[in-house]
């Protein structure tokens, strides 16, 4: 199943996306698509659903694909090209940061560039969201606590990165800066989340284009990872990583201005399509 929400900000409506691409309106069969309904029980509940009776619709806005996410969680330097891209070693156990779940916005959303921001960047990644409660599981057992896999764009700010402090979360976690979706791909729909091609182009000229299967640690073995230092629930979401061609290792760097057009997008996982604009909070909040 592909499972999406639209509307507008505070009155999304569920709904799934059938299999000749139609977009199919849940509203009869629950009130919204939540972390509840990403655990295994409740994907078993919408499986039991006959999608032809469910009304067609035509989407408006595309939000964020669940509602009450708890963590956002990144990965960074995850493609040995992208580390070296960035001039930092492959990492010996992944690097895990924070997205702050305010950047959080839909798939098509404006990108507001924070107050002075001159060093802006773009970051395809493979999302991995979680279904099931996950505390030390082995990687063996990861794959089972995963409800399903979204696109993502790890937009980043990288002079608030990696220029003032320690700390990557200044520069992850602006808000707008964190588009998730368009779907959330349930995970019977994905076999092999290490063989997926992922892309991203700024207004067309194509930066990004690689694949999961060169990704450092693969899913099974970060949710099994990151079980160890934190307990994982439905509805939090894993940003696995991104693979070279973002602004900061272009010789010279390029970084995103007002006005540019951001498409990026994952096999089987949809497209993302956003426009870059100067500080507004009007946009942020309307």
């Amino acid at each position: 199943m592909k499972l999406m929400r639209h509307g507008p900000k505070g009155a999304e409506r569920p709904a799934l996306v059938d299999a000749t691409g139609q977009v199919r309106d849940l509203s009869a069969v629950l009130p919204d698509i939540t972390a509840a309904t990403l655990s295994p029980e409740g994907i078993a509940r919408l499986r039991d659903v006959d999608v032809s009776t469910l009304p067609v619709v035509t989407p408006g806005r595309i939000a964020p694909p669940w509602s009450g996410m708890g963590k956002f969680i990144c990965i960074g330097l995850n493609y040995a090209d992208h580390a070296a891209e960035s001039g930092q070693p492959v990492p010996k156990e992944p690097i895990v940061f924070m997205k702050a779940t305010s950047a959080l916005v839909g798939c098509n959303d404006p990108v507001v560039l924070p107050k002075g921001s001159a060093k802006s960047d773009w970051e395809v990644e493979l999302g991995v969201v979680i279904g099931s409660k996950a505390r030390y599981v082995s990687d063996q057992e990861a794959l089972a606590h995963v409800a399903g896999y979204c696109v993502v764009n790890d937009v980043s700010e990288r002079e608030y990165q990696l220029e003032r402090g320690s700390q990557w979360d200044k520069g992850k976690g602006c808000d707008t800066f964190g588009p998730v979706g368009p779907w959330m791909v349930t995970r019977d729909e994905v076999p092999d989340p290490q063989d997926l091609g992922l892309w991203l182009e700024v207004n067309g000229k194509r930066f990004q284009d690689g694949s999961t299967r060169t990704m450092v640690f693969g899913v099974a073995a970060l949710v099994s990872y990151l079980s160890r230092f934190m307990t994982l629930y439905p509805g939090d979401l894993i940003s696995t990583g991104t693979p070279p061609g973002v602004g900061l290792g272009m010789k010279p760097p390029l970084y995103l201005k007002p006005g540019d057009e951001m498409r990026l997008g994952i096999s089987g996982l949809g497209e993302q399509r956003q426009r870059v604009h100067a500080w507004d909070p009007a946009l942020i909040d309307g």
